[in-house]
């Protein structure tokens, strides 16, 4: 069996082996599969764009005629050099022409093959485990320490520095997709380019410019007790792209705001009084549901939503492929918790 697993993946990456020129890209960050793909034939040929080099085929279209791997694999350059064979599998299989191919010994040609989650029995990936020549790839999505090196990594190219509590919550922010956190980190690196280190109000100012407005009204209308709202909004925003983790960040930290103006609310301050002095850089246009939550939400219940909302932070890193189930759980539980007035 060629699985590669932790620092093999590394290893190979770095220094693919000729002698297993067959790789199988596969699993749920659509990110770093492309990342990965991109490094590995773009390093086998002379001229990434030259199209007697790269040639690209469709998965679905080669399902119709398998061998065509097989012919292309075996075809010398006209002017010689090497070669590599991108392709895209989608939903039909050409297991067949990779088992054929797998058989073969293969010449200055990389097969470079990206699928999306593949089962342990598919034939796919079964075909390219057991062979000799083939190696098989799991791209899955970044841990707290690979998001903290590709941070790192990232920023240093920029001669940046990162602050603690800056890194903290950036982690908390990427994730689910390579590229995804590759390009918000350049993004940060390019807002902060100047300076010597990049702090949390360098985040903050990138993470509302970014989503806020696709942010806010799912966060009001969860504290809010709007149910109907929250479904709509947070059913937008992940049409629109947006990572589920940058709303629970941001309703952690609304959450914060208002569970301190809730115990001054219950020291007697009325909700509408509290509300410039509790939110500064408050949107006046949020303000009713800022005060709707303040009636409907005691101290206890904020407490507890607090709790409920790390665990869904903390248990979307671990299932990331249930990150936006997950986190409309959770909001529609706040909601739900908001339109119970009283303590809990």
């Amino acid at each position: 069996m060629v699985a590669l697993r932790g620092r093999e993946i590394d290893a190979y990456l770095a220094k693919p082996d000729n002698a297993r020129p067959i790789v199988l890209l596969y699993g749920p960050d659509a990110g770093l599969v492309r990342e990965r793909a991109d490094a590995l034939a773009n390093s086998a040929v002379d001229d990434p764009n030259d199209p007697f080099s790269m040639v690209r085929i469709d998965g679905d279209e080669l399902a119709s005629e398998p061998s065509r791997l097989v012919d292309e694999a075996m075809t010398v350059p006209l002017f010689g050099g090497r070669r590599a064979i991108r392709v895209k599998a989608g939903s039909r299989s050409f297991a067949s022409g990779v088992e054929t191919l797998t058989e073969m010994t293969l010449k200055d040609c990389r097969i470079v093959i990206e699928a999306g989650e593949l089962r342990p029995d598919a034939p796919l990936r079964k075909a390219c485990e057991k062979a000799k020549n083939a190696v098989a790839i799991g791209c899955y999505p970044d841990g707290e320490r690979d998001l903290a090196k590709l941070i790192d990594d990232e920023l240093r190219a920029s001669d940046l520095r990162i602050a603690p509590d800056a890194r903290a919550t950036l982690i908390a922010l990427l994730g689910g997709d390579r590229q995804a956190s590759r390009n918000e980190i350049r993004k940060l690196a390019l807002y902060a380019h100047g300076k010597r280190e990049v702090t949390l109000d360098d985040i903050e100012a990138i993470v509302t410019d970014a989503s806020g407005l696709a942010l806010d009204p799912i966060v009001d209308g969860a504290f809010a007790g709007r149910t109907a709202d929250v479904e709509v909004t947070f059913r937008k925003a992940m049409a629109s792209g947006v990572y589920p983790g940058m709303i629970i960040m941001s309703a952690q930290r609304h959450a914060a705001l208002l569970y301190k103006a809730a115990l001054s609310v219950e020291e007697g301050t009325p909700a509408a009084a509290i509300v410039d002095s509790a939110f500064p850089r408050l949107h006046f246009s949020r303000k009713g549901a800022v005060e709707t939550a303040l009636r409907n939400l005691s101290a206890d219940k904020l407490a507890q939503i607090i709790q409920q909302l790390a665990t869904a932070a903390y248990d979307m890193r671990k299932q990331t492929s249930l990150a936006p189930a997950i986190a409309q759980r959770a909001l529609l539980a706040i909601a739900a918790n908001a339109r119970r007035r009283g303590t809990p």
